[in-house]
């Protein structure tokens, strides 16, 4: 959502049958790191398929702004990056806008170095909490400056000579360890960071992509080490971003639930540390059909075909959560429609989200007629086959706090409850993906933005 944007509420109505074939855009993790590791490599990288959502955007101002020539021929990203090691101070605060994961990977990338960078970000970023990421910058030697509370916005300055470090993250975030990753490549020696619980392994397929010394043991426990020799060479690459799971996670939803659908889903990143959602919905009974699965820049990468399907609770892994941990939103919205209760465990992560995203699903969900209850870390959603009673009668609208996955999730709702579902804002939607509303009401979707 652009600063001082004015709020457009949007709602969702019943809809027909949902038909065609669409392509997803890029997966916003992959274009992150493609705008990074691209504007930190020698030579050129070409870039297709990137995610062309503010986010992404602010990542790819944010590496211009220290050094990076970044432009657009058609279809296709190109940069020329600075070489490793040859980041420029920036000369102004660094604005992520609402992009988390663009602010907390550039700490990463950015702290270690001998200068002093500031990073700022909208209202929602600057209640997120940056700890996580920040102390272990602290313990490799960079200075933190932060008047609230490790919360933007946060000023670093790295020390003359970076510290290796050996890191257990204590939480299951592809974020910190990520951004202790991109640390390493400025600092000599090995940084290694142990990863109790496996998350997205973008980075670690990218590093090696771009020439990185980077190794990977996982023992019989399933405890990963992951090693990176620090100040070596990256040479610049060509990237086809593969389509995003987590926005692929809207129209499948949509598809499974509107009777009588039919869609196509192509090119999605069907990367094992991706598709908890598809493994869980195809556990509720869920038509979902793999097709054409390929690998695509050393990502698997296939086509979907999602058929309407009547859907029953199930209790959800809790260790599957890190692999969908984006996607319990819009899973919370087919639980409503399912034959049962939907319980869903080990969601803490959801509370530093764009916004408190488990009180904000559970109260949306209360407004619109939904029979859950929500705890510190779980949601359990007892479902309502067919939408009955589903959505608010008296037009109340749920509340998105800024987030844009709320509001796609329940603008999901609303196509397949018995009464429209409103959501308060839609304007951040372009944050993560543009496209939604021409391509949800391109399928039949009846979705309307005053």
């Amino acid at each position: 959502m652009s600063h001082g944007s004015a709020p457009k509420p949007a709602t969702a109505r019943k809809s027909a049958a949902l038909t065609g074939t669409v392509h997803i855009p890029g997966d916003k993790s992959i274009s992150h790191r493609a705008f990074m590791l691209g504007g930190l490599a020698s030579g050129e990288t070409r870039i297709t398929g990137l995610l062309e959502g503010e986010d992404v955007i602010n990542t790819g101002r944010a590496m211009h702004a220290m050094g990076a020539t970044i432009r657009k021929d058609g279809d296709e990203w190109i940069i020329r990056g600075t070489g490793n090691g040859a980041l420029l101070a920036p000369e102004t605060p660094l604005d992520f806008g609402n992009a988390g994961t663009g602010c907390r990977l550039t700490m990463g990338l950015v702290g270690v170095y001998d200068f002093e960078s500031t990073f700022i970000g909208d209202a929602s970023l600057s209640k997120r909490p940056m700890g996580r990421v920040l102390d272990p910058l602290r313990e490799m030697g960079v200075q933190v400056k932060s008047t609230a509370g490790d919360k933007l916005p946060v000023t670093l300055h790295g020390p003359g000579t970076p510290g290796p470090l050996i890191y257990r993250v204590p939480m299951a975030s592809a974020q910190v360890k990520s951004a202790v990753l991109l640390a390493g490549l400025n600092t000599p020696g090995i940084t290694t960071v142990i990863e109790p619980v496996m998350t997205r392994d973008h980075t670690e397929k990218m590093l090696q992509g771009f020439g990185a010394e980077l190794s990977v043991e996982t023992d019989n426990a399933g405890v990963r080490t992951i090693r990176l020799e620090g100040r070596g060479r990256l040479t610049g690459q060509v990237i086809d971003v593969p389509g995003d799971p987590s926005s692929t996670a809207f129209p499948l939803v949509a598809a499974l639930l509107v009777p009588g659908s039919d869609i196509t889903i192509r090119n999605v990143l069907m990367n094992p540390t991706r598709t908890g959602l598809i493994l869980t919905l195809r556990e509720m009974g869920a038509d979902i059909e793999v097709l054409n699965a390929r690998l695509a820049g050393g990502e698997d990468v296939a086509d979907l075909r999602v058929r309407a399907s009547e859907l029953k609770g199930v209790t959800v892994p809790e260790e599957r959560a890190p692999s969908m941990i984006d996607e319990y939103p819009v899973l919370a919205v087919a639980a409503c429609f399912a034959e049962g209760a939907t319980v869903m465990k080990g969601l803490e992560e959801l509370r530093v989200k764009e916004s408190d995203r488990l009180s904000a699903v559970a109260d949306g969900l209360k407004l619109n007629g939904a029979d859950c209850d929500e705890g510190r870390g779980f949601l359990v959603v007892r479902g309502k086959p067919g939408g009955k009673a589903l959505g608010s009668a008296s037009g109340g609208r749920v509340k998105t706090h800024l987030d844009h996955r709320i509001a796609m999730s329940f603008l999901v709702m609303g196509l397949a409850s018995e009464h429209a579902v409103t959501v308060d804002d839609a304007t951040m939607i372009a944050t993560s993906f543009p496209e939604f509303m021409d391509l949800m009401t391109g399928l039949g979707a009846k979705i309307e933005q005053e």
